[in-house]
């Protein structure tokens, strides 16, 4: 039986589906020599998925660094507390290799946000934004395409928080963690429906834009001369 995938996934339903968390194990990296040992096992890996999370802030001009990146294989994700290290030679290897593939969502943005912490020149980087309409799906948030494509939620309630924190609550490692490895199961999810045709895409159709009446009727008004 074909999947059935929508061009656009319809938002009010995501709330009643069930939720995905990753179910690896999680660690938190604080300093260099920790650093070179996450980097040295990631880079071992055949695929990784990246995300990164930044202090949200509440007042016009204000502006934070990028507090925490997010890198996941299959089975373990390592959060590397920027904020704390910054980006250390082995971290600034990983972001620059240009053999395991590392998967992400809107990564220009991403790199952007990194390279204010360390200029590096960018590996081996997919961005699902880029392939996604290759199979007739225009959404481009993470959480409707994860819904779309496995019809299960992944929760966006620790985004607004504070990711400088001396200590990362359970449940912001959990949302760090799910970002990361979604990206994965997204990426090749993908790739394995484009190979096997084995879907079925049903097209949304764009929303007609409504004509103000008003100015309408205005319209119908002779003008005086």
């Amino acid at each position: 039986m074909k999947r059935i995938i929508y061009s656009k996934f319809d938002k009010r339903v995501i709330g009643d589906l069930p939720q995905v968390l990753f179910p690896g194990k999680i660690v938190s990296v604080i300093s260099e020599s920790e650093a070179d040992k996450a980097v040295a096992y990631l880079l071992s890996c055949d695929i990784l998925g990246v995300d990164t999370e930044t202090k949200p802030t509440f007042r016009k001009g204000q502006n934070h660094k990028v507090s925490l990146l997010q890198v996941a294989s299959k089975d373990i994700c390592f959060l590397f507390r920027l904020n704390r290290i910054g980006i250390t030679d082995s971290i600034k290897k990983l972001l620059e290799n240009k053999k395991v593939p590392m998967v992400g969502l809107s990564w220009h943005d991403d790199i952007l946000s990194l390279h204010k912490r360390r200029e590096f020149s960018p590996g081996y980087f997919i961005d699902l934004q880029n392939i996604v309409g290759e199979i007739g799906i225009k959404d481009l948030s993470l959480q409707k395409l994860y819904a779309n494509i496995f019809h299960q939620k992944i929760s966006k309630r620790q985004r607004l928080t504070n990711w400088d924190a001396d200590i990362l609550t359970e449940r912001q490692k959990e949302y760090a963690a799910t970002d990361a490895w979604t990206c994965i199961n997204l990426y090749e999810e993908i790739k394995q429906l484009k190979a096997t045709k084995n879907y079925e895409l049903v097209v949304i159709p764009e929303p007609v834009p409504t004509t103000n009446i008003k100015e309408e009727n205005q319209q119908l008004v002779p003008q005086s001369t």
